[in-house]
Protein backbone atom coordinates (compact mmCIF):
# COMPACT_ATOMS: atom_id res chain seq x y z
CA UNK A 1 0.00 0.00 0.00
CA UNK A 2 1.42 3.21 -1.36
CA UNK A 3 1.02 6.03 1.39
CA UNK A 4 2.07 10.11 1.32
CA UNK A 5 2.92 11.44 4.33
CA UNK A 6 3.43 14.98 5.38
CA UNK A 7 6.08 16.37 8.31
CA UNK A 8 7.34 19.56 8.85
CA UNK A 9 9.45 19.21 12.44
CA UNK A 10 6.53 20.30 15.13
CA UNK A 11 4.29 17.69 15.24
CA UNK A 12 1.70 17.29 18.07
CA UNK A 13 2.50 14.64 20.81
CA UNK A 14 -0.08 14.11 21.73
CA UNK A 15 -1.68 11.48 19.40
CA UNK A 16 0.18 9.34 16.99
CA UNK A 17 -3.17 8.47 15.05
CA UNK A 18 -3.18 11.96 13.60
CA UNK A 19 0.12 11.34 12.25
CA UNK A 20 0.06 8.01 10.96
CA UNK A 21 -2.00 5.50 9.79
CA UNK A 22 -2.21 2.00 10.36
CA UNK A 23 -5.18 0.45 8.56
CA UNK A 24 -7.10 1.93 4.95
CA UNK A 25 -7.43 5.61 4.73
CA UNK A 26 -10.00 7.39 5.20
CA UNK A 27 -11.84 9.98 2.95
CA UNK A 28 -10.16 13.27 4.03
CA UNK A 29 -11.96 16.45 3.28
CA UNK A 30 -8.12 18.62 3.27
CA UNK A 31 -6.21 15.41 1.97
CA UNK A 32 -8.86 12.98 -0.28
CA UNK A 33 -7.95 9.67 -1.01
CA UNK A 34 -7.15 9.69 -4.92
CA UNK A 35 -7.95 7.15 -7.51
CA UNK A 36 -4.89 5.96 -7.97
CA UNK A 37 -4.59 4.54 -3.77
CA UNK A 38 -2.64 7.32 -2.73
CA UNK A 39 -3.60 8.73 0.40
CA UNK A 40 -2.66 11.98 2.12
CA UNK A 41 -2.36 11.63 5.77
CA UNK A 42 -2.22 15.24 7.24
CA UNK A 43 0.33 15.52 10.39
CA UNK A 44 -0.47 18.46 12.82
CA UNK A 45 2.57 20.71 12.33
CA UNK A 46 3.68 24.60 13.04
CA UNK A 47 2.76 26.61 9.83
CA UNK A 48 4.76 28.78 8.03
CA UNK A 49 6.90 25.97 6.57
CA UNK A 50 6.35 23.99 3.38
CA UNK A 51 5.77 20.29 4.65
CA UNK A 52 8.28 17.24 3.09
CA UNK A 53 6.45 14.69 1.16
CA UNK A 54 7.96 11.45 1.92
CA UNK A 55 6.97 8.52 -0.62
CA UNK A 56 7.01 5.28 1.12
CA UNK A 57 5.39 1.90 0.17
CA UNK A 58 5.80 -1.48 1.74
CA UNK A 59 7.09 -3.03 -1.61
CA UNK A 60 10.07 -1.37 -1.15
CA UNK A 61 11.80 1.95 -2.59
CA UNK A 62 10.64 5.34 -2.09
CA UNK A 63 12.09 9.04 -2.69
CA UNK A 64 12.01 11.98 -0.28
CA UNK A 65 10.70 15.48 -2.19
CA UNK A 66 11.81 18.87 -1.61
CA UNK A 67 12.65 22.16 -3.35
CA UNK A 68 15.54 20.85 -4.52
CA UNK A 69 13.97 17.68 -6.27
CA UNK A 70 13.31 14.13 -4.90
CA UNK A 71 15.68 12.17 -3.25
CA UNK A 72 15.97 8.41 -3.68
CA UNK A 73 15.14 6.53 -0.60
CA UNK A 74 15.64 2.58 -1.02
CA UNK A 75 13.58 1.74 2.20
CA UNK A 76 11.09 -0.75 3.41
CA UNK A 77 8.72 0.52 5.77
CA UNK A 78 7.94 -1.17 8.83
CA UNK A 79 5.08 -0.74 11.42
CA UNK A 80 8.11 1.32 13.50
CA UNK A 81 8.80 3.64 10.55
CA UNK A 82 4.70 4.57 10.66
CA UNK A 83 5.07 5.11 14.43
CA UNK A 84 8.23 6.67 14.87
CA UNK A 85 7.87 11.21 15.81
CA UNK A 86 10.83 12.01 13.29
CA UNK A 87 10.94 12.81 9.81
CA UNK A 88 13.74 14.39 7.43
CA UNK A 89 14.00 18.28 7.23
CA UNK A 90 12.82 19.77 4.10
CA UNK A 91 15.59 19.74 2.26
CA UNK A 92 16.53 15.73 3.12
CA UNK A 93 19.43 17.43 4.97
CA UNK A 94 18.99 16.47 8.66
CA UNK A 95 16.42 14.43 10.55
CA UNK A 96 14.36 15.25 14.04
CA UNK A 97 12.88 13.20 16.27
CA UNK A 98 10.75 13.60 19.77
CA UNK A 99 11.05 11.56 22.98
CA UNK A 100 9.39 11.10 25.75
CA UNK A 101 11.52 10.61 28.56
CA UNK A 102 10.56 7.33 30.61
CA UNK A 103 10.92 6.85 34.43
CA UNK A 104 13.44 4.15 34.00
CA UNK A 105 15.85 6.72 32.23
CA UNK A 106 15.93 8.85 35.20
CA UNK A 107 18.09 9.38 37.87
CA UNK A 108 19.09 9.85 40.96
CA UNK A 109 18.58 13.71 40.16
CA UNK A 110 15.14 12.63 39.22
CA UNK A 111 16.50 14.07 35.28
CA UNK A 112 17.21 12.40 32.60
CA UNK A 113 21.19 10.49 33.19
CA UNK A 114 24.16 11.19 30.42
CA UNK A 115 23.97 7.76 29.56
CA UNK A 116 20.16 8.32 28.79
CA UNK A 117 21.05 11.14 26.26
CA UNK A 118 23.66 9.48 24.71
CA UNK A 119 21.19 6.64 24.04
CA UNK A 120 19.38 9.17 22.25
CA UNK A 121 21.56 10.61 19.89
CA UNK A 122 22.41 7.14 18.80
CA UNK A 123 18.92 6.00 18.42
CA UNK A 124 17.99 9.22 16.37
CA UNK A 125 21.68 8.77 14.26
CA UNK A 126 20.41 4.82 13.94
CA UNK A 127 16.80 6.04 12.61
CA UNK A 128 17.75 9.30 10.35
CA UNK A 129 20.24 6.40 8.42
CA UNK A 130 17.14 3.87 8.39
CA UNK A 131 15.09 6.91 7.19
CA UNK A 132 17.58 7.41 4.21
CA UNK A 133 17.90 3.90 3.19
CA UNK A 134 20.92 2.68 5.17
CA UNK A 135 21.53 -0.70 6.28
CA UNK A 136 20.67 -1.47 10.61
CA UNK A 137 23.45 -4.02 10.40
CA UNK A 138 26.70 -2.29 11.48
CA UNK A 139 25.51 1.19 12.14
CA UNK A 140 24.75 3.10 9.17
CA UNK A 141 26.53 0.98 6.48
CA UNK A 142 26.45 1.94 3.11
CA UNK A 143 26.13 -1.10 -0.09
CA UNK A 144 29.95 -0.46 -0.96
CA UNK A 145 30.85 -0.81 2.73
CA UNK A 146 28.76 -4.20 3.21
CA UNK A 147 30.12 -5.69 0.24
CA UNK A 148 33.91 -5.08 1.46
CA UNK A 149 32.93 -5.75 5.34
CA UNK A 150 33.20 -2.32 6.86
CA UNK A 151 31.53 -0.55 9.71
CA UNK A 152 31.88 2.59 11.31
CA UNK A 153 33.17 2.80 14.88
CA UNK A 154 32.85 5.93 17.04
CA UNK A 155 36.56 7.74 17.65
CA UNK A 156 35.75 10.79 19.87
CA UNK A 157 32.14 12.06 21.33
CA UNK A 158 31.48 15.71 22.63
CA UNK A 159 28.32 16.21 24.58
CA UNK A 160 27.28 19.56 26.18
CA UNK A 161 23.92 18.99 28.65
CA UNK A 162 22.24 22.51 29.51
CA UNK A 163 19.29 21.64 31.25
CA UNK A 164 18.27 17.96 32.03
CA UNK A 165 15.39 16.75 31.08
CA UNK A 166 12.70 14.97 33.61
CA UNK A 167 10.75 12.67 33.24
CA UNK A 168 7.67 12.82 30.91
CA UNK A 169 9.34 16.09 29.39
CA UNK A 170 9.35 15.62 25.19
CA UNK A 171 12.90 16.08 23.99
CA UNK A 172 13.41 17.07 19.83
CA UNK A 173 16.54 15.76 18.78
CA UNK A 174 17.96 17.42 15.05
CA UNK A 175 20.87 14.77 13.71
CA UNK A 176 22.83 15.50 10.62
CA UNK A 177 26.07 13.74 8.87
CA UNK A 178 29.02 15.48 6.72
CA UNK A 179 32.48 14.29 5.88
CA UNK A 180 35.03 14.06 8.39
CA UNK A 181 38.83 14.27 5.96
CA UNK A 182 39.76 11.54 4.55
CA UNK A 183 39.49 8.78 6.91
CA UNK A 184 35.95 9.36 8.56
CA UNK A 185 33.10 11.20 9.58
CA UNK A 186 30.98 13.47 11.77
CA UNK A 187 27.51 13.73 12.86
CA UNK A 188 26.82 16.50 15.09
CA UNK A 189 22.94 17.03 17.05
CA UNK A 190 20.77 19.82 18.45
CA UNK A 191 18.70 18.84 21.62
CA UNK A 192 15.49 20.84 22.57
CA UNK A 193 13.11 21.05 24.51
CA UNK A 194 9.65 20.82 22.04
CA UNK A 195 7.78 22.62 25.22
CA UNK A 196 9.47 25.48 24.50
CA UNK A 197 11.87 25.29 21.92
CA UNK A 198 14.82 26.07 24.24
CA UNK A 199 18.20 24.38 23.45
CA UNK A 200 19.32 22.29 26.03
CA UNK A 201 22.28 20.09 24.31
CA UNK A 202 24.26 19.74 21.57
CA UNK A 203 26.79 17.51 20.84
CA UNK A 204 29.02 16.45 18.19
CA UNK A 205 31.10 12.90 17.07
CA UNK A 206 33.45 11.87 14.52
CA UNK A 207 33.81 8.19 13.11
CA UNK A 208 36.22 6.30 11.07
CA UNK A 209 36.25 3.07 9.07
CA UNK A 210 36.71 -0.26 10.22
CA UNK A 211 37.23 -3.80 8.86
CA UNK A 212 34.81 -5.50 10.81
CA UNK A 213 37.04 -9.36 9.82
CA UNK A 214 40.63 -8.01 10.73
CA UNK A 215 39.10 -4.76 13.31
CA UNK A 216 41.61 -2.75 10.92
CA UNK A 217 40.95 0.96 10.53
CA UNK A 218 40.43 1.96 6.94
CA UNK A 219 40.03 5.16 4.94
CA UNK A 220 36.86 6.31 3.23
CA UNK A 221 36.88 5.86 -0.31
CA UNK A 222 35.18 7.78 -2.56
CA UNK A 223 32.63 5.11 -3.18
CA UNK A 224 31.62 4.99 0.20
CA UNK A 225 31.45 9.01 0.19
CA UNK A 226 29.14 9.58 -2.71
CA UNK A 227 26.69 7.12 -1.19
CA UNK A 228 27.18 8.84 2.81
CA UNK A 229 27.29 12.16 1.88
CA UNK A 230 24.47 12.56 -0.56
CA UNK A 231 22.21 13.09 2.81
CA UNK A 232 24.73 15.77 4.18
CA UNK A 233 24.30 19.28 4.29
CA UNK A 234 26.16 20.98 0.88
CA UNK A 235 27.45 23.58 3.23
CA UNK A 236 29.47 22.49 6.37
CA UNK A 237 27.16 22.93 9.29
CA UNK A 238 28.42 22.16 12.54
CA UNK A 239 26.35 22.16 16.52
CA UNK A 240 29.42 24.06 17.56
CA UNK A 241 30.46 27.08 15.22
CA UNK A 242 32.15 29.12 17.74
CA UNK A 243 36.07 29.53 17.20
CA UNK A 244 38.00 27.35 19.62
CA UNK A 245 35.08 25.78 21.19
CA UNK A 246 35.42 23.17 23.62
CA UNK A 247 34.67 20.42 21.71
CA UNK A 248 38.20 20.99 19.63
CA UNK A 249 40.27 20.74 22.90
CA UNK A 250 42.94 18.16 23.48
CA UNK A 251 42.55 15.50 26.03
CA UNK A 252 46.27 15.69 28.13
CA UNK A 253 46.56 11.54 29.32
CA UNK A 254 46.37 10.89 32.82
CA UNK A 255 49.29 9.57 34.58
CA UNK A 256 48.96 7.24 36.99
CA UNK A 257 48.76 7.15 40.12
CA UNK A 258 44.99 8.65 40.04
CA UNK A 259 43.50 9.71 43.56
CA UNK A 260 39.95 8.49 42.34
CA UNK A 261 40.11 4.92 40.88
CA UNK A 262 37.64 1.96 40.62
CA UNK A 263 39.59 -1.68 39.33
CA UNK A 264 38.26 -4.39 37.69
CA UNK A 265 35.70 -3.40 36.00
CA UNK A 266 33.98 -6.10 33.39
CA UNK A 267 31.62 -5.58 30.40
CA UNK A 268 28.37 -7.28 31.11
CA UNK A 269 26.80 -8.87 28.09
CA UNK A 270 24.46 -6.27 27.58
CA UNK A 271 27.02 -4.13 27.37
CA UNK A 272 28.00 -5.63 23.27
CA UNK A 273 26.60 -3.77 20.56
CA UNK A 274 25.56 -5.30 17.49
CA UNK A 275 29.28 -5.01 15.65
CA UNK A 276 30.34 -7.40 18.52
CA UNK A 277 32.56 -4.59 21.24
CA UNK A 278 31.43 -2.35 23.77
CA UNK A 279 29.17 0.03 22.96
CA UNK A 280 30.38 3.38 23.25
CA UNK A 281 27.58 4.82 25.90
CA UNK A 282 29.19 1.79 28.49
CA UNK A 283 32.51 4.08 27.94
CA UNK A 284 30.18 6.78 29.98
CA UNK A 285 29.55 4.92 32.61
CA UNK A 286 32.47 3.48 33.51
CA UNK A 287 34.13 7.01 33.16
CA UNK A 288 31.71 8.15 35.76
CA UNK A 289 32.34 5.07 38.29
CA UNK A 290 35.30 6.65 39.52
CA UNK A 291 34.14 9.90 40.31
CA UNK A 292 34.11 11.29 44.09
CA UNK A 293 30.98 10.98 45.67
CA UNK A 294 31.05 14.48 46.99
CA UNK A 295 31.14 15.68 43.38
CA UNK A 296 27.93 13.27 42.60
CA UNK A 297 26.21 14.50 45.40
CA UNK A 298 26.70 17.93 44.91
CA UNK A 299 27.44 18.99 40.87
CA UNK A 300 25.39 17.89 37.90
CA UNK A 301 27.55 16.79 34.57
CA UNK A 302 27.57 19.50 31.72
CA UNK A 303 30.18 18.12 29.33
CA UNK A 304 31.55 15.12 28.74
CA UNK A 305 34.36 14.56 26.00
CA UNK A 306 35.43 11.15 24.90
CA UNK A 307 38.45 9.85 22.72
CA UNK A 308 38.30 6.23 21.76
CA UNK A 309 41.66 4.55 21.64
CA UNK A 310 40.73 0.86 21.12
CA UNK A 311 38.70 -1.51 21.19
CA UNK A 312 37.06 -2.94 24.68
CA UNK A 313 36.00 -6.99 23.92
CA UNK A 314 33.65 -8.59 26.01
CA UNK A 315 36.65 -10.61 28.25
CA UNK A 316 38.70 -7.27 29.22
CA UNK A 317 38.84 -6.16 32.69
CA UNK A 318 39.19 -2.17 32.68
CA UNK A 319 40.29 -0.26 35.18
CA UNK A 320 39.21 3.32 35.37
CA UNK A 321 40.66 6.26 36.51
CA UNK A 322 40.52 10.31 37.26
CA UNK A 323 41.87 13.27 38.47
CA UNK A 324 41.36 16.74 38.73
CA UNK A 325 42.51 19.07 36.13
CA UNK A 326 42.51 22.80 36.53
CA UNK A 327 40.03 25.26 34.83
CA UNK A 328 42.16 27.50 32.40
CA UNK A 329 38.85 29.14 31.08
CA UNK A 330 35.04 28.93 32.12
CA UNK A 331 33.09 26.80 29.95
CA UNK A 332 30.41 28.32 28.03
CA UNK A 333 27.08 27.67 29.14
CA UNK A 334 23.60 27.78 27.77
CA UNK A 335 23.35 31.20 26.56
CA UNK A 336 19.58 30.58 24.63
CA UNK A 337 20.24 32.27 21.39
CA UNK A 338 22.66 32.09 18.69
CA UNK A 339 23.54 30.26 15.78
CA UNK A 340 22.78 26.04 16.43
CA UNK A 341 21.78 27.07 19.58
CA UNK A 342 24.88 28.73 20.72
CA UNK A 343 25.77 30.07 23.98
CA UNK A 344 25.62 33.51 24.01
CA UNK A 345 27.13 34.22 27.20
CA UNK A 346 29.92 32.13 30.18
CA UNK A 347 29.12 31.93 33.85
CA UNK A 348 31.51 32.30 36.46
CA UNK A 349 33.62 28.90 36.69
CA UNK A 350 33.61 29.35 40.57
CA UNK A 351 30.90 27.06 40.11
CA UNK A 352 32.62 24.65 38.14
CA UNK A 353 34.63 21.98 38.29
CA UNK A 354 36.87 19.70 35.92
CA UNK A 355 38.57 16.21 35.82
CA UNK A 356 40.42 13.96 33.37
CA UNK A 357 39.85 10.31 32.91
CA UNK A 358 41.33 7.42 31.58
CA UNK A 359 39.98 4.05 30.57
CA UNK A 360 42.44 1.05 30.67
CA UNK A 361 43.07 -2.88 30.38
CA UNK A 362 44.13 -3.77 33.99
CA UNK A 363 46.21 -6.78 32.46
CA UNK A 364 49.23 -4.38 30.47
CA UNK A 365 47.73 -0.75 31.02
CA UNK A 366 46.65 -0.30 27.32
CA UNK A 367 44.74 2.96 26.62
CA UNK A 368 41.12 2.64 25.89
CA UNK A 369 39.53 5.58 26.31
CA UNK A 370 40.72 8.97 27.50
CA UNK A 371 38.46 11.82 28.19
CA UNK A 372 37.52 15.04 30.02
CA UNK A 373 34.00 16.04 32.41
CA UNK A 374 33.18 19.54 33.33
CA UNK A 375 30.57 19.50 36.41
CA UNK A 376 28.30 22.39 37.61
CA UNK A 377 27.10 23.10 40.88
CA UNK A 378 23.28 21.22 40.61
CA UNK A 379 20.79 24.09 40.63
CA UNK A 380 18.73 24.75 43.95
CA UNK A 381 15.49 22.39 43.80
Amino acid sequence: MLKLTTYTGADQIHGVAQCHSLGPSKPNPTFPRRKDGISLVPCTSAPSKTPVLAVVSDRGAGSVRSETGPVRVEHSVSLADRLRQGSLAEDGKSYKECFIVRCYEVGINKTATVETIANLLQEVGCNHAQVVGFSTDGFATTTTMRKMHLIWVTARMHIEIYKYPAWSDVVEIETWCQGEGRIGTRRDWIMKDYATGQVIGRATSKWVMMNQDTRRLQKVSDDVREEHLVFAPRELRLAFPEPNNSSLRKIAKLEDPAPYSRLGLVPRRADLDMNQHVNNVAYIGWVLESMPQEIIDGYELQTITLDYRRECQRDDIVDSLTNVEPLEDGPAISGLEGTNGSPAATEDTKDYCQFLHLLRLSGDGSEINRGRTVWREKPAR
